[in-house]
């Protein structure tokens, strides 16, 4: 082979690997994280996870990536170390699936099977996949477009790898380098060498089968490189784990044991075969449907051969990895669980990745909702240090979900990601900041308390009523904001802006009521600004929660959020008349009914 020739062989690798990243990453961006969802919540038993393990890897194309998002999800405490076994078992399995795709562009036949072999598909999808890719409109469309062309890209490149290494056939040097692989420790360390630097065994199985179309490669060749390639595939999961958890870095051990022994069974018992009864094709010429079925049967074998062993590999990782004294998981031990499923290695899913980010802000919801409540309570009763102490532990944690949230969204935003998952990123990150100013206006309220308790004063009867009345108003507007986001109803986010303009109201009402009853002398002078602070942050939260709802009648509704909310505050809209009313009774009227 000459320089050109290898500039063909490598030009064609490239294509190879680029056609599968693009396939891979298309197929991923079209399902939007719903396998990996699947992945997360479906795996009660180990069989469940061997069969979703096996689907999900089967879609992406990579056993590297499936086992990261295990290894990450593991990290996140969201999967149990058990769970992840038969993911990864599945992961195994779910890989060889390219190969046999590869297999398809061998072979000649009638015009029916020339006209859905490869060579005709590859270049007719790559045509049409440019078309869609170039000229749809629809994000999903330009998805499909990019799916294909990935599909021909990848063939394409098997194609001009194949046609790089015909002339190798000839060589003398080359025949004699694939005897060499027969030594079964040599061959291992090669396909184990050659995986671990392309980071995927689907990718250098298809490097075996171009060079299988020279027919210099055998069966004890191909066998231990096959075996060494699922060994390769550990390095990507290995390297993830660095920095992880220890449950993360035994996941990952459990990837590289699982291969191991089951490249060592495998070995053995070949091996032996061939020695003591021997094996009729052994020294055959492989094909590329001989490497992806014996690719195949090995990863399946391991499978059935270590399940009933899952319990017994479990324990293995724990003596290897074992557990330190009231195990942090490699986090602090206060960390939050939202905090920790918003793990980095989750990236590489965009749809799982954006799923956890989600679940964060629900939890800050929550935080904050509590909150809220937590300083009502205070307001109304009295500072009490419990509540105080608990009140700033939780919006200590909320700015500190705010900050995690926020940088893994800018993160997550550098990925490929559809339109919808755009508008879901750009949507958080305003929710996080309209929760974070929730919470902080619950602190204010607090400091307002304390400032009572210090002074040794308190609401008089009329201003007690009044402020719990109020609050209660805020109180059904944040639950229902919240309540809202959660669900991703814009019906529900409809009911938040006409209780808003009632609170806007009450809480001018409230401000003259509290500074006449000053002058006539029925509450206190160190009442006074404690009292209007508090509406004061009251109303801010539930301006808050405007914001939230208009994010929320933003992303069903075409045009400007705010035009809408305007239109609604001229009374255009009958709906939101008639629920302004009914707030306008329940609350305002009440209010001037307590005077």
């Amino acid at each position: 082979m000459d320089f050109f020739g290898f500039i063909s062989l490598f030009g064609g690798l490239a294509l190879f690997l680029y056609g599968m990243s693009v396939l891979g990453g298309s197929l991923e961006k079209a399902s939007e994280g719903r396998l990996e969802r699947i992945l997360e919540r479906l795996t009660g038993s180990v069989i469940k996870g061997v069969l979703l393990g096996a689907v999900v890897t089967a879609a992406i194309q990579s056993s590297s990536a499936a086992t990261v998002i295990v290894v990450g999800l593991v990290n996140a405490r969201v999967m149990k170390l058990r769970q992840a076994i038969g993911v990864i078992m599945g992961a195994n399995i779910g890989t060889t699936i390219t190969g046999h795709i590869l297999r398809l562009s061998g072979g000649d036949g009638g015009f029916l099977l020339r006209l859905i072999s490869p060579s005709t598909l590859a270049p007719a999808m790559a045509i049409a996949g440019i078309l869609l890719f170039m000229l749809a409109k629809g994000d999903r469309l330009r998805e499909v477009g990019q799916m294909l062309l990935g599909f021909g890209v990848l063939f394409t490149g098997m194609f001009q790898m194949e046609a790089a290494v015909e002339p190798l056939r000839e060589l003398p040097a080359f025949l004699q380098l694939f005897q060499a692989m027969t030594n079964p420790v040599l061959g291992v360390l090669v396909g184990a060498g050659v995986t671990a630097i392309i980071q995927s065994s689907s990718a250098s199985v298809g490097i075996l089968q171009a060079l299988s179309s020279t027919g210099a490669i055998t069966w004890a060749a191909a066998v231990p490189i096959i075996l060494g390639q699922n060994i390769g595939t550990c390095v990507t999961p290995m390297l993830a784990s660095v920095g992880a958890s220890k449950s993360a870095k035994r996941a990952a051990l459990i990837h590289l044991t699982l291969n191991l022994l089951g490249t060592g069974v495998f070995l053995c018992g070949i091996y032996g075969a061939q020695r003591f009864i021997g094996l009729p094709f052994w020294g055959d010429v492989i094909d590329k449907g001989g490497i992806a079925n014996f690719h195949t049967i090995f990863n399946v074998a391991v499978t059935v051969l270590f399940l009933p062993f899952v319990g017994l590999l479990e324990r293995c990782v724990y003596l290897l990895v074992p557990q330190g004294d009231g195990e942090g998981e490699g986090q602090a031990p206060t960390e939050d669980p939202a905090v920790l499923a918003l793990d980095p290695r989750l990236l590489v899913s965009p749809g799982l990745a954006l799923e956890q980010a989600h679940a964060a802000a629900c939890r800050m919801a929550v935080l904050a909702r509590d909150n809220f409540s937590l300083s009502r309570e205070m307001i109304l009763t009295g500072a009490d240090e419990e509540k105080a102490a608990k009140l700033l532990r939780q919006e200590k944690l909320v700015d500190t979900l705010q900050d995690r949230v926020e940088g893994y969204l800018i993160q997550l935003s550098r990925r490929h990601l559809t339109e919808g998952g755009k508008g879901e990123v750009s949507r958080l990150l305003h929710v996080i900041g309209e929760l974070e100013r929730v919470a902080d206006q619950a602190e204010n309220i607090l400091e307002n308390a304390q400032l009572l308790e210090r002074a040794g004063a308190s609401f008089s009867p009329g201003a007690r009523a009044e402020m719990e009345l109020y609050s209660a108003a805020v109180t059904e507007i944040l639950d229902t904001a919240i309540r809202a986001w959660e669900e991703g109803d814009p019906l529900l986010a409809r009911g938040i802006e006409p209780l808003e303009q009632v609170v806007d109201l009450a809480e001018q009402y409230l401000r003259d009521r509290h500074i006449s009853r000053l002058r006539d002398g029925d509450c206190s002078v160190d009442t006074a600004f404690p009292f209007v602070e508090a509406l004061a942050s009251m109303e801010r939260v539930a301006d808050h929660c405007s914001n939230i709802g208009a994010l929320l009648l933003a992303g069903c509704r075409e045009g400007n959020s705010h035009a809408y909310l305007h239109a609604l505050h001229k009374g255009q809209d009958p709906e939101y008349a008639r629920a302004y009313h009914g707030y306008e009774e329940k609350y305002l009227e009440a209010l001037r009914g307590l005077s």
